[in-house]
């Protein structure tokens, strides 16, 4: 995960204009001192400066005690080419992927200035002022449009995601949403991405990156087809996710809590799932807002929404005042959303009628 950082580098003649020297630095010789960023299960983030191209980027590398694992290695290198070749506005530019000189994998990426989804949501649970002000539900909508959006592409060209969760989502201070770590992602093998030489998994008898019956992702997001092991995964699997994220955004309270993963599998599997109006009654949430979580949120995936793009467009619909595809409104609630859409046609008639009143009435006066 990235994290903020206040520090910038702002362009200037010294950063653009001086010389780059003959005997120019190349590879991870052109990188100043590493600083810390952020620390996950397998690799570490760093900030650091391309002296080159006089800009600050973030540093990817596995931890030292995984330089030798073949499946962590191949892990990491396939991050990187997905990463690179999904080439969307909602994800990273991968600039390089290289060895260091003590022969470490590493690549490097664009650093983002901004706050993760997760950081925002905790903000919003503990009532700070200046998050309630700066991320209303609209703006949370808005948000999870353009994470379905950015995956949704990448589905397109047969990668599946497998470990959305709030944490991998960064919001930029300019509207900026980029959905991070594709280090799980599988892929399907699309001719659209193949083409670019993405590896495949390998054959059963080879090396296997995504074992059968192995669990991957973080357990409180997974979908119930991944938590019970199933080779089967698709991009309902990813829908289910953002769901689960939806169901957060709504109550800002997670689906499933539990002990421990055991637990949490269990709800997931075999317990039915709380209504976003019944885990936060307080929050006055829509009805047609909550079907279209629900529906994503179904256990059975042949029941979800098949294609995210569905899944996005009807929270489209919904930020447009529109019906959704998966609630059936009453006849009030139609006429309501209907005024709402139409609110300022009916001001404006109504003004136009009320003045043309007042003239007759001046005039017969």
């Amino acid at each position: 995960m990235i994290r903020k950082e206040k520090e910038k580098t702002e362009l200037s003649q010294e950063t653009t204009d001086h010389e780059l020297p003959t005997s120019w630095k190349s590879g991870s010789l052109k990188y100043d001192e590493l600083q810390p960023m952020a620390k996950g299960g397998t690799a570490k983030i760093f900030s650091t400066h391309d002296q080159n191209l006089s800009r600050n980027v973030a540093f990817k590398s596995l931890h030292a005690d995984l330089r030798d694992s073949e499946i962590e290695s191949r892990r990491f290198v396939r991050e990187a080419r997905v990463t690179a070749n999904i080439q969307h506005p909602g994800t990273l530019p991968v600039y390089e992927l290289g060895r260091d000189r003590e022969g470490n994998l590493f690549f490097t990426m664009k650093k983002v200035e901004g706050r993760d989804l997760r950081k925002i949501l905790f903000d919003l649970a503990q009532e700070v002022p200046e998050v309630v002000d700066k991320f209303p539900l609209p703006r949370m909508v808005d948000i999870l449009i353009q994470v379905g959006q950015t995956v949704a592409y990448a589905h397109d060209l047969g990668v599946i995601h497998r470990d959305l969760k709030p944490a991998n989502v960064i919001v930029g201070e300019f509207g900026e949403v980029y959905v991070l770590d594709w280090g799980l992602a599988k892929v399907l093998g699309n001719k659209s991405l193949s083409q670019k030489k993405i590896p495949e998994e390998p054959p059963l008898s080879d090396l296997k990156l995504t074992p059968t019956g192995r669990h991957y992702g973080t357990p409180m997001y997974m979908s119930p087809e991944m938590a019970s092991g199933s080779p089967q995964i698709d991009h309902r699997s990813d829908v289910f996710s953002l769901g689960m994220m939806l169901f957060e955004i709504l109550t800002l309270k997670p689906l499933v809590e539990g002990s421990d993963v055991f637990e949490i599998k269990e709800k997931i599997l075999e317990k039915p799932f709380p209504l976003p109006r019944e885990a936060a009654p307080e929050k006055n949430i829509p009805k047609d807002l909550q079907a279209i979580c629900m529906n994503a949120l179904r256990k059975r995936k042949s029941h979800r929404y098949q294609e995210l793009m569905s899944f996005v467009e009807d929270l489209k619909r919904f930020r447009h005042g529109e019906a959704v595809s998966v609630y059936s409104y009453s006849g009030w609630e139609k006429l309501t959303r209907w005024n709402n859409r139409h609110a300022v046609t009916i001001l404006a008639i109504l003004s136009a009628l009320t003045g043309a009143g007042l003239h007759a009435l001046l005039t017969n006066g």
